[in-house]
This record gives C-alpha cells, structure tokens and sequence, in this order.
C-alpha cells in the first residue's frame, strides 16, 4: 500500500512538519510514501530518501489553465498508482483528491488542520468533507463546527512529537522569551509585543526573540518601535535550527487567537520550556497544557494577562522549574510512533484485510 500525501507544498509550516514526520515513520515501516505538492515546491523539512516527493503544478494565482493542469496531474498520478491511500492535509488538497479519484474507489482520509471557522470555503469544503472515507480532527471541540453526517466520520488524531527535538534544558536559564510562527494576524503577535512592553516594565534585562517570517514583519517592527521596546526584540526570520537556539529560553509564548495545534507550542513543551499559550479555539492548547502543571494558560486578546503570565515565570523559579518538568512528559506520550499507528487505524490501513474496508464515496 502507498500512503500519498496532499499539501500545497512543504514550507517549513507546522502541518508540513507532522507530514514529514510521518512520511518518514512510514517508510520505516515499509510503506511507500509519496508527498504531492499542488501549488509550487518546497523542501523545509528532512525527508527520507525513499520518499517521493514532488510537485504537479505551480501556484495557480486564479489561473484556469494552471488549476485545470493540476488536476489532470493529479488524476494521471492516481491512475498509476492503483494500490494506495491519498491523506489530504488541507481542504483544498481534499477537494482536489476528492475530485480526481472520483470513480477509482481510492480511499481518502481528510486531516484538519487549523480551527474550521478560518475557512472561507466551507460549503466547498463540506461537499469534500462528505465524499471522504474519514475525517481526523487534533481537538473533539473541532468536530463541533461540522454537520452530524461528517461528524460520523470523525477520528480525533493530536499531534505528534518529533523525537529529534533536543532534551530538557536542565542548567540555568537564559534572559529570552521566544516565540515561533509565521508574523501573520492569526498568530496575534501584536498582543505579545504589547504584553512584553508591559513585562519589561518589572524585568528590564529579558529579551524578546521572534522566529519567523510573515507578511506583518514591517508592521510588528514598527509597533516595537512605537512601544520603544525594539532595542529589546530580535527578529529571526525563519531558522531551520530554531530549536537548538531556544532551548534555553526562559519562556515559550505562544499568542494566536485561534489555532489547530500549534507545533511550535508542541515542541516547547516536548524540551521543558515553561510555556504560556492562549487558550484559543479549538482548544488544541489545552489538550498539552495542564494549568500551573505544565504550562499557563491565559485568555485570547488578554494583553494583562499574558503579561501576569510572563512575570510569573521569571520571578518563581519553583514554578518555572515545575512548568519544565510537567511539559517534557508529553515526549511520550504523543510520540511519533503513536500518532503514525493512528493514522493508520483512521485509514483502515493496520492490516491487508482492514485497508479494504476504508473507501472513499
């Protein structure tokens, strides 16, 4: 059986992140795997060689031809490989799969990957939805936006933890807060800013570290300068190591307003960095972070609190030292290993007799 990946293409996002690491469980254990972009080429993430990994078209920018020339790609490609199991790991990927495999009885499994309110093509995206084998969501909360008949279909799948994510810092720790997402207004950094300019008023000697590049780069630059805290926020762009440079950090914060489940957080949490998070739709802070026991979390747009938040941690090492050790636990418990055989059990794909079971409509 081969395990086809649908994505529009694989920047260093945190979706593209769990692709890869379950493309390359797979591999591991025998499958074949291919990653089909549909809208350019990217290659963030490290892939097994055995993976296949390639592009059937550029990004279409509402180009017919281009959009017309994906999905003939994408049907060609199915036809040539009979025996396999496309995952679709956005809604457009699950419209685009739905409708090049219709009369092939390919099994399509839909992953829903951000808070299903965002979308602006619900009614599309339902039509999709309805014509797949089996829906995964990382929260139940997520189940709730859809209609009873594709909640049927529903698994709840969270996030894997990625087990090259490097050990729990257990020295002293460094005078940085950081923050890791695309500078885009769904991760609200403008709230963090505002609650570190706050923060810096009791602990002038911590800095701000940003990773992550956006299209408010310029506007969240210009809002620091305006809180006069820019001599005390540096920005990284995007940062392939990202994780060897915040290990140490004194605390991860993590600001959106709505969110699937952020990896970022995820992977905070998987190396003992005290974390605060906004308790944000649809609720996927909330799966990993148990209050005052491995991490804090405060309201959506809550500037105050956020700001409480930060001054907790830097002043109660017995708390930071707590938070730490309760987010480390998490390793194992959404292991790679773990989430990949879920995903599997969804597709029907544990055994030869179970995978024929699992069709798509």
């Amino acid at each position: 059986m081969k395990i086809i990946f649908i994505i529009p293409n694989m920047t260093g996002g945190g979706t593209e992140r769990v692709i890869s690491l379950l493309s390359n469980e797979y591999v591991r254990r025998g499958f074949e795997v291919a990653i089909m972009q549909f809208a350019g080429y990217e290659h963030a993430y490290a892939l097994n060689d055995k993976v296949e990994d390639f592009s059937v078209a550029p990004k279409s920018n509402g180009n017919p031809l281009v959009m017309i020339k994906r999905l003939a790609a994408m049907r060609r490609y199915f036809k040539k490989n009979p025996d396999s199991c496309v995952f679709a790991f956005c809604v457009m990927g699950a419209v685009f799969s739905v409708m090049t495999a219709r009369g092939m009885k390919r099994p399509v499994l839909v992953a829903e990957r951000n808070s299903p309110d965002s979308c602006n093509v619900k009614a599309l995206r339902n039509w999709a939805y309805r014509r797949a084998g089996r829906i995964t969501f990382q929260t139940r909360d997520g189940i709730s936006y859809f209609p009873e008949e594709i909640g049927k279909k529903a698994v709840v799948i969270p996030n894997p933890v990625d087990a090259d994510v490097p050990s729990r810092h257990t020295g002293s720790r460094s005078h940085r807060i950081v923050t890791v997402g695309r500078l885009h207004k769904q991760k609200n950094q403008a709230l963090l800013l505002e609650a570190f300019a706050e923060f810096t008023k009791k602990f002038p000697d911590y800095e701000l570290h940003i990773y992550g590049e956006g299209e408010l780069e310029g506007q969240l630059k210009e809002q620091a300068s305006r809180l006069q805290i820019d001599s005390l926020v540096v920005w990284h762009g995007f940062q392939a190591d990202v994780r060897e440079q915040i290990k140490d950090a004194a605390m991860f914060v993590l600001s959106s307003d709505y969110e699937g489940i952020s990896n970022s957080m995820l992977e905070a949490l998987a190396m003992g960095i005290p974390t605060i998070s906004t308790d944000c739709p649809i609720g996927g802070a909330r799966i990993y972070i148990k209050p005052e026991e491995s991490g804090l979390l405060v309201p959506v747009g809550d500037k105050a609190a956020m700001a409480r938040a930060m001054c907790r941690i830097a002043s109660d090492e017995a708390l930071s030292s707590r938070l730490s050790e309760g987010a480390a636990r998490i390793r194992e418990q959404y292991c790679v290993e773990k989430i990949a055989e879920k995903f599997l059990e969804a597709a029907g794909l544990e055994t030869e007799a179970s995978s024929s079971s699992f069709t798509g409509k």
